[in-house]
């Protein structure tokens, strides 16, 4: 994917806690955010409508548009009917397709946005990519960051607790990601942004290690901030590296070959013990993979709805996602025989955990 926006400053204001969504009208009345209010507040179906109905009346002049199925003709549509009048910045309220949609509106226009989560799906809350659905295909996006992040634990607490479980798979391959980066940096002398690492690591070893789960707001509030914390990866060294490698490919080939068969951060996780266990590391194997079973996301093709042929066919498809990219799939250069024999020996190294 092309390089994004290359930025090195944080979101003027990052909020994570409960009752947050109450205090928006007072944080877009920053003069640095909105100088009169006039703001374009997006939502999706669901929550976003209802916060939008909740902070509306504060609002003032501000107007409120839908966006919905996350396409990439949903975003230009939205960048349409943004140039109808002068707005001091977009609001975009809901999960992970509503925000990016915001985003790539907002960049096109040359707005700032602020994102408010409804869910902790994947990293998009602050990430530099938006994923966009165009001619069936999901593709990623350089955008700017948000320039303030909001999530209420309220309504994440009452969305999907499977979409909110689902954003740990997506910071826990981050370990995958940074150790496609280093083979990159090892074989083909690309460069590693130490900074950038060490933030998409410190999110990843912060979930990994953390012993609550989704009904603790301790263990809600550093899933939140670790998500944050890997899009600010991205926008650090100005591409997706430090978060997505093999384990994106993979996921963006079932999303194309296999539509609707899981999340983005079920699939992200499944594609990083996989390309894990291609690298031989049986520790971070057992790490990942014990933390993946406490949070009950799945570990086999199988959980999601796969067969082996299938997940084959994925595993040879996914270096075409990112012809750019260079991880353990591009280095193994396995053949479908080779896939399907490595498979075989990832479903047992798998039952050996589980015991």
């Amino acid at each position: 994917m092309p390089l994004l926006a290359r930025s090195v400053l944080t979101p003027l204001h990052i909020d994570v806690r409960r009752g947050a969504v109450a205090d928006l009208a007072a944080i877009l009345a920053d003069g640095r955010i909105s100088s009169g209010g006039d703001v374009a507040v997006v939502v999706g179906p669901g929550q976003g409508e209802r916060i939008a109905e909740l902070i509306k009346p504060s609002l003032g002049s501000a107007d409120v548009f839908t966006a919905a199925g996350g396409t990439l003709e949903a975003a230009d549509d939205l960048g349409g009917k943004l140039r109808a009048r002068s707005y001091d910045a977009v609001v975009g309220i809901g999960g992970g397709k509503t925000i990016d949609v915001a985003k790539y509106a907002a960049t096109r226009r040359g707005l700032p946005m602020v994102s408010v989560a409804t869910s902790l799906a994947n990293d998009g809350i602050a990430s530099p990519v938006a994923s966009l659905i165009t001619d069936g295909i999901k593709g990623s996006y350089g955008v700017h960051i948000p320039i303030a992040v909001i999530v209420d634990l309220d309504f994440v607490e009452s969305g999907s607790e499977r979409h909110n479980r689902a954003g740990i798979g997506d910071v826990v391959s981050n370990i995958s990601a940074l150790a496609d980066w280093e083979l990159a940096r090892q074989v083909r002398g690309e460069p590693v942004d130490g900074l950038a690492a060490s933030l998409a690591r410190m999110a990843a070893e912060s979930v990994l290690s953390h012993p609550g789960d989704m009904g603790d707001d301790a263990f809600v509030t550093v899933l939140a901030e670790a998500l944050i914390a890997s899009g600010l990866a991205m926008a650090v060294c100005g591409t997706s590296r430090p978060s997505s490698g093999g384990c994106h490919e993979i996921m963006h080939a079932v999303d194309a070959l296999f539509p609707g068969t899981a999340s983005h951060g079920e699939l992200a996780g499944l594609g990083a013990l996989f390309c894990t266990f291609l690298r031989g590391d049986t520790q971070r194997l057992g790490q990942m993979a014990s933390c993946l079973t406490r949070h009950r996301l799945p570990l086999t093709p199988a959980e999601v709805g796969l067969t082996d042929d299938q997940f084959v066919d994925a595993v040879i498809f996914a270096p075409r996602t990112r012809p750019d990219r260079y991880t353990i799939l591009e280095h193994l250069a396995m053949s479908p025989s080779d896939v399907r024999a490595r498979l075989a020996d990832y479903a047992g190294a798998i039952r050996d955990h589980l015991g």
